[in-house]
């Protein structure tokens, strides 16, 4: 009886079997796994809930410092929103579409959590400068209670969040809630030299101190985006340094169009074509340079091709 060969064949209009990691393949995924989004769940609900609470006690006590601080927190939620959806779309696995999976959109999500830091922080400052020519009165009392309670919240919401270190786009949330860390105290601040000396110029001063100590850390989440964006060179890894040690290899004679990326963050992937002596070695070259890729410097998704001595190069 013959055997139906089709059948067993993996169909040309399913794309999960190209997708598939055989033997010899890069050991890891192309989509994130073992990340908890409780994490973020969590952060979200405290962060959202105490901002709308704030919110209406600055404008009810007319202070900048508490403003600001329920601004920081109104992104903080907005962050945590975008982080929870580009943890979602990051599991999912690869498709015909998108070859690579969707690990990418957590660097995506945190560019666009760093440029949002920015205009809060663009915000902050010139509301402060209409401050100092004309401070208003503020209300110390209630900005030093609300400001202690949402010193609480935060505390509580990064120590959440510390709980995941590996994510780049939860680390960028972090820096948020770290950021509005800092509007707390300093709001906290604010409220007690309002009531004790009604000193008003204090509450838009804090306001910029804080803002300008945001953008240190919101310029680093911002590059760090930026370079996985553009699919920069990961910075563990030195590209030169690797192109010479393929060299080193016995039976390579050359190495050109090579490229080092990371497909998603902490999973660097490399690529080029390799000049060998002998074709009929190239078993015995492919795995000796994939057992250096992987102890020197961590990358297990190689795609190398052979080219015979001489050969004119393609591509």
């Amino acid at each position: 009886m013959r055997q139906d060969t089709a059948s067993a064949a993996p169909r040309a209009t399913d794309p999960a079997h190209l997708h598939a990691h055989r033997a010899g393949d890069a050991r890891h995924q192309h989509y994130t796994r073992g990340r908890s989004l409780k994490v973020l769940g969590w952060a979200l609900s405290l962060t959202l809930g105490f901002a709308c609470v704030e919110v209406a006690a600055g404008f009810m006590a007319n202070s900048l410092a508490l403003i600001s601080d329920a601004g920081h927190m109104a992104t903080d939620a907005a962050s945590l929103g975008l982080a929870l959806l580009a943890q979602l779309i990051s599991k999912r696995p690869p498709s015909a579409r998108y070859s690579f999976g969707f690990g990418r959109a957590e660097a995506l999500a945190a560019f666009v959590n760093g440029l949002a830091m920015l205009a809060v922080v663009a915000w902050i400052v010139f509301e402060a400068a209409q401050r100092f020519a004309a401070p208003p009165q503020v209300r110390g009392g209630t900005v030093f209670v609300v400001a202690g309670i949402g010193l609480a919240i935060n505390l509580a919401v990064a120590w959440v969040l510390s709980h995941d270190k590996e994510s780049m786009n939860t680390r960028a949330a972090l820096v948020h809630v770290l950021g509005d860390l800092l509007g707390s105290i300093a709001a906290l601040i604010a409220g007690a030299v309002i009531w004790y000396t009604g000193w008003m110029r204090i509450d838009p001063l804090l306001s910029v101190l804080v803002s300008l100590l945001i953008l240190k850390s919101t310029f680093g989440i911002l590059k760090e985006s930026y370079h996985h964006l553009m699919e920069g060179v990961p910075e563990q890894i030195d590209y030169v340094k690797v192109g010479a040690e393929l060299e080193a290899i016995a039976g390579v004679l050359s190495v050109h169009d090579l490229h080092v990326w990371a497909m998603s963050p902490g999973q660097p992937a490399l690529i080029g074509h390799v000049e060998i002596a002998d074709l009929q070695q190239w078993p015995a070259i492919l795995a000796a340079i994939k057992a250096m890729l992987l102890a020197r410097h961590g990358i297990d998704h190689v795609t190398l091709q052979p080219e015979a001595a001489g050969q004119p190069a393609h591509g």
